[in-house]
């Protein structure tokens, strides 16, 4: 039984009592911004030219899954005229649910206290992929690995997921049309996993139409992108992400201008920061009392105790989380920057943590030490990412931003 949510403006939104779940039905209407995109994703499928493989890449909360999602459902149900309601209504019917059975999703996996072994693929995480889009189709992959219970682990697309991916595209599809294979999070794969895909996408199946997702095409083999028809998506506008707000979730709409500034074009950010449950405020602790140490470290080598002990802590945080903080420090240190160089329009960082000042510390940050300081950061991560010891790589970023944080501006 599905009621209309009461004070909702977007009819879109459904809630199914029974799970207590937010579903989407996937218009292209409600998806936010990307217009030019969804445009050109239904004047060619309108024309029938339906690349066999598109790949779309686009930050964190910019739609790239909803979109993959509408336009799998354009093609499938045959809907026309740019919208998904005009087609096939049993087959859209299908796509409350993400049950479609010529709609197959892959994405990053790992074990779990249920799953184990050659049982980590895809299908046998579905109904929590399924509770998962449905709740926030703009999620992160941080996200999921909370859903899936293993924040402190990395998810993989393996080999074994790559030959599921042949085995499904071998079967006819159900309803006789296309069959659509949504990789999400496709930078994931290892290499095993990406040379097998190669194969499948050099000589596809008849009717067959991959959309793979990435947040970083630079970890995609770059084989597979150039089989693939690269489709761009930029940070949602200040002014899109304040209309949602405003009308879906009935934010004041001062408060839904401050939390689209503070989301930097990502939706899935800007739902975080209205229901509070962001890491922001442990990562803005960690931030602090790191840049405080790393300042009395210079010629202090007594200081250089609490350095290695901060570092050992965040080692403690699974890869994930220690990679979210990375990437808020380098939001930080950017913030500071254009607080330095008097762009107040562009500053939304509030540090509310106990005697610290955004002012007082934006002159430290200028332009003979922020690339540096966002290479070491980048580098990092990239380490991280790659399994290297994380209290070696954070001890080293430390000792570096010692000396990083007192070069002069010249």
């Amino acid at each position: 039984m599905f009621l209309l949510l009461e004070n909702c403006k977007d009819k879109s939104l459904i809630l199914n009592q029974d799970k207590n779940l937010l579903y989407l039905l996937m218009l292209f209407k409600d998806i936010l911004g990307q217009d030019h995109i969804k445009n050109f994703l239904i004047t060619t499928a309108n024309a029938g030219r339906i690349p066999h493989a598109q790949l779309f890449v686009g930050p964190e909360g910019s739609g790239t899954l909803p979109m993959a999602i509408a336009y799998a459902q354009y093609i499938l149900c045959q809907n026309s005229g740019g919208e998904n309601n005009t087609g096939n209504a049993a087959c859209n019917l299908k796509f409350e649910h993400l049950s479609h059975p010529d709609m197959h999703f892959v994405y990053p996996v790992t074990t779990t206290d249920d799953v184990k072994g050659d049982n980590v693929i895809s299908a046998n995480f579905l109904s929590q992929w399924r509770e998962f889009v449905t709740e926030n189709p703009y999620a992160s992959i941080f996200d999921w690995y909370k859903k899936l219970e293993i924040p402190k682990k990395q998810g993989l697309i393996n080999v074994k997921e790559a030959a599921e991916i042949s085995r499904n595209l071998s079967l006819k599809a159900y309803e006789g049309g296309y069959k659509v294979m949504i990789i999400w999070m496709a930078d994931k794969m290892n290499n095993q996993a990406s040379n097998k895909l190669l194969k499948i996408l050099e000589e596809p199946p008849e009717k067959t139409v991959f959309i793979l997702i990435t947040e970083s095409v630079d970890d995609l083999l770059q084989t597979i992108i150039s089989r693939c028809q690269v489709v761009d998506f930029l940070a949602l506008p200040e002014q899109v992400i304040t209309e949602k707000l405003i009308s879906v979730h009935q934010v004041d709409a001062n408060l839904a201008k401050k939390i689209a500034h503070q989301s930097e074009g990502n939706y899935n950010k800007a739902l975080h920061l209205l229901h509070k449950d962001d890491d922001d405020s442990i990562f803005e602790e960690w931030f602090i009392n790191w840049v405080r140490a790393a300042f009395k470290a210079r010629g202090n080598a007594s200081v250089i105790s609490d350095l290695i002990s901060w570092s050992t802590t965040i080692a403690k945080e699974g890869r994930e989380t220690q990679k979210n903080f990375l990437q808020f420090c380098i939001q930080f240190f950017r913030q500071a920057m254009l607080l330095n160089y008097q762009t107040k329009d562009l500053v939304y960082l509030e540090p509310n943590f106990e005697n610290f000042k955004l002012e007082k510390f934006a002159p430290f940050i200028h332009g003979n030490n922020i690339v540096d300081i966002f290479k070491e950061l980048e580098d990092a991560i990239y380490h991280i990412e790659r399994n290297g010891n994380s209290n070696v790589i954070l001890t080293d970023l430390s000792i570096k931003l010692t000396r990083l944080l007192h070069k002069k501006e010249v």
